[in-house]
């Protein structure tokens, strides 16, 4: 993709969060929200654009042409564009800047503090989302704000689906996300239904119990049922990084991704499409907009839908090659180069 030179602008993004950097994804699991903040200054660069990021990373790095500096470290004069990252408060980062934007990923409730209205009210920013279902949210309490999808690393893109023998299914939502609400409909529903498959947990906190971990007391009930759920086929693993994240999806049959009302990201739901993993889903929070129903994916109305939709794409290979291919189709083009290229579009 040539240059965006005849519009170059110095772009500062700002992230107040966890350690991590541009190259973290590459070597251990970072959430979607972290990864989308990582992937999007390279892409900028790759534009044309100057390139200053601002997060709580270790040191001053270069990466992918753009500028990696401590959270601490010292700020330019004058920026172009600030992008504030999910905190209103990063709004103020700089003091001289031509145009504010507040990339955001949560749901609107997060925003109707008075302090951060106020905030809101004086700076005026652009509020850039990651889902439709966000935007409604936004409008329904009257907040304006434009959309910026989300895009995918390329571990995501290049490889091709092997599905392996038994069938796996795959699950990587937080533990509070439906999680006790899918393990309880994988053994009384699922499984009999598919008797030799196996559900492949991807979490940190319910490995770290089948290690013999400490796990917060609010998580030890479910910890427990996933633990005793490994007599009909359960399998818990740690997350990794993203090569291997694509691996996993790419030796699963199907994606079973309960949802939740408040997740407007749904990223590990991307990239498990564009791995070529078809998916089962409830119909919450953005998680129908990143699929093709029907095509790339099946939105369950209720569970008797979602156990009996899983089985089919558990059991039948072809339905899931079919399901896979289209779902690989729906993302081959949803690069973080074409998202740059659409944030370019909002900052004219």
């Amino acid at each position: 993709m040539p240059p965006y030179k005849s519009s170059a602008m110095h772009i500062t993004l700002v992230d107040d969060s966890i350690p991590f950097d541009g190259y973290s994804a590459s070597s251990r699991p970072l959430g979607g929200a972290e990864k989308a903040f990582a992937a999007l200054p390279g892409a900028l660069a790759r534009r044309g654009h100057t390139i200053a990021v601002f997060n709580r990373c270790r040191w001053g790095m270069y990466v992918e042409g753009a500028q990696w500096e401590t959270f601490d470290g010292k700020k330019p004069l004058h920026t172009d564009v600030l992008i504030a990252f999910r905190k209103p408060s990063l709004l103020e980062f700089i003091r001289h800047t031509d145009k504010r934007v507040l990339w955001f990923t949560g749901p609107g409730r997060l925003l109707e503090r008075q302090v951060t209205r106020d905030l809101l009210a004086s700076h005026k920013p652009l509020i850039l989302l990651t889902a439709e279902a966000q935007a409604r949210d936004f409008q329904a309490r009257g907040l304006q704000a434009g959309l910026l999808p989300p895009a995918l690393r390329s571990d995501f893109l290049g490889g091709e689906p092997r599905p392996v023998t038994p069938p796996r299914a795959i699950v990587t939502t937080h533990p509070a996300h439906g999680m006790d609400w899918l393990l309880d409909l994988w053994v009384a529903r699922i499984r009999p239904l598919a008797p030799t498959a196996e559900l492949h947990i991807h979490s940190t906190t319910l490995a770290a119990a089948a290690d013999g971990g400490e796990v917060d007391a609010a998580l030890k009930p479910l910890a427990d049922k996933a633990l005793a759920a490994r007599a009909h086929g359960v399998v818990i693993n740690r997350p990794q990084s993203d090569f291997l994240m694509a691996v996993a999806y790419q030796e699963a049959s199907v994606h079973l991704f309960p949802g939740h009302d408040d997740d407007m990201g749904c990223f590990t739901l991307m990239e498990s499409q564009a791995s070529g993993c078809p998916a089962v889903l409830r119909p919450l929070g953005a998680a129908p907009e990143r699929v093709r129903d029907g095509a790339t994916a099946y939105v369950a109305p209720d569970d008797d839908a979602f156990a009996n939709l899983a089985a089919l794409l558990l059991n039948d290979a072809t339905v899931r090659r079919s399901m896979g291919d289209e779902a690989r189709a729906l993302y081959k083009t949803r690069t973080w180069d074409s998202a740059a290229e659409t944030l370019e579009g909002w900052l004219k």
